[in-house]
């Protein structure tokens, strides 16, 4: 079957799924939580051949420490798949109701997108995210994930669909690909795909939106930053950047650019230099630094750098203004946070940093769906339609207006005969106070 017609597959199913109960979906996520413990030796075995082959080609740090699926891994999508089984449902989910006239009700309701393409790096964990996230929103998925977690791919959807063997709208909503040329392709599916979300180098994302006339949405980079202002708690600054930096450095969400404050910065570095130090992480500061602490000379090119490992580059301001100019110049919009105890800066930071994530005295690894308590997410996404931020469930939907009338004519309102009310209603059908 060629991909075109197995599309129009993934779609024919996605509408069954979408008009399931929510129970039904719920029992399946927890169908596909047994089915990995059920899976996991052979899962674990597929994603060890992966990663052999991966340090043989010499893959990156960053890569390679994504592309581990191991136990620990694994208990993670499992408390993922139990938390999106315990969110409300988003499928036909009331956001707005409006009482245009007695005789008159209309009502935002929010229904799945349809189809969804998703191609992301070598992470087999975020595959099983991705699919618990459409599953519970309804929406066919098709995945195509990094040539390198091929075979841990291949088995966690073969997993998947085993396991949905047993409910009432079966497997064919999801769809793994393999090829280059397959996902190629993808991108002249237009009207079979309704949104392609990449996750990938800035190369490929910006690849992706110029050669596909599909709604696109993701980010190209995380090149986050944190302020440190002279205000801060210094001990409690020292460790939100380490933690920002070490818990997991090939994370997009991982700090790679550190601003602090001149005021502070020869108390405040060399505690740093020091908690960084027995991480192995590579410091590359400006001048200013390099006076207070010994460390790699930065360049122009650090500061537009995602290191995506234990490196990250300093740099001395004189202010939080400073600071967000740099952050305006140099960061990606993605996620972004100011150590500091002064709420009059911490307001300032907050409203004039244009980031999808801002955050106040802690680490920008927050950013991440579960942590959010979204169950899970698809990526972080920083435009500034649709979805922003990490792209949970409700990133998957789109909305309809419902009208329900009694025989309602536009011609009696135009005449005078009837007119509007235009009353808001709350969720629960009452009116609202003005």
């Amino acid at each position: 079957m060629d991909l075109a017609a197995q599309l129009k597959s993934v779609r024919q199913a996605s509408q069954k799924l979408a008009s399931s109960s929510l129970e039904e979906r719920n029992q399946a996520l927890r169908l596909i939580a047994a089915g990995l413990k059920r899976d996991k030796v052979s899962l674990f075995a597929a994603n060890e051949q992966d990663v052999a082959q991966a340090e043989k080609n010499h893959v990156a740090p960053a890569l390679l420490g994504r592309l581990h699926f191991d136990e620990k891994k694994l208990q993670s999508v499992l408390s993922g798949l139990e938390m999106v089984a315990t969110l409300p449902d988003p499928i036909g989910k009331v956001l707005q109701r409006r009482k245009l006239d007695d005789s008159l009700l209309l009502e935002k309701v929010a229904f799945p997108l349809g189809v969804i393409g998703m191609i992301f790096e070598a992470r087999p964990d975020a595959l099983v995210q991705i699919v618990s996230l459409a599953l519970k929103s309804g929406n066919g998925i098709v995945l195509k994930g990094g040539r390198e977690a091929d075979k841990s791919n291949t088995a966690l959807v073969a997993s998947i669909k085993k396991s949905l063997e047993e409910t009432s709208f079966g497997s064919d909503w999801l769809l793994l690909i393999h090829s280059r040329e397959e996902t190629r392709r993808l991108f002249d599916m237009e009207g079979l795909i309704d949104l392609l979300i990449p996750r990938g180098s800035n190369t490929f994302v910006r690849y992706v939106m110029e050669n596909t006339k599909i709604p696109v949405m993701g980010h190209s980079q995380g090149l986050c930053s944190i302020y440190v202002d002279d205000s801060c708690d210094i001990e409690q600054a020292v460790a939100v950047c380490v933690d920002a930096k070490v818990q997991y450095p090939s994370a997009c969400n991982a700090v790679e650019t550190l601003l602090v404050n001149r005021k502070i910065a020869s108390v405040f570095l060399p505690l740093l230099k020091k908690q960084l130090e027995t991480y192995g992480v590579i410091i590359h500061g400006d001048e200013t630094c390099r006076r207070l602490i010994d460390c790699v000379p930065a360049t122009d090119e650090d500061w537009d750098t995602e290191y995506l490992a234990l490196e990250v580059a300093i740099k001395v301001v004189n202010s939080v203004e400073e600071a967000m100019e740099h952050i305006a110049r140099h960061g990606s919009h993605h996620t972004d946070a100011i150590l500091a105890e002064d709420e009059t800066k911490q307001k300032l930071f907050l409203t004039q940093v244009d980031s999808a994530d801002v955050f106040v005295n802690c680490s920008t690894r927050f950013a991440d769906g579960y942590r959010f308590g979204l169950g899970a997410e698809v990526g972080i996404s920083t435009s500034k339609l649709h979805a922003r931020g990490p792209v949970g469930m409700e990133g998957l939907m789109t909305t309809k207006y419902l009208l329900k009338g009694s025989g309602n004519i536009v011609d009696s309102y135009s005449n005078g005969t009837s007119h509007f009310t235009h009353e808001e209603l709350s969720l629960d059908g009452k009116a609202m106070n003005r």
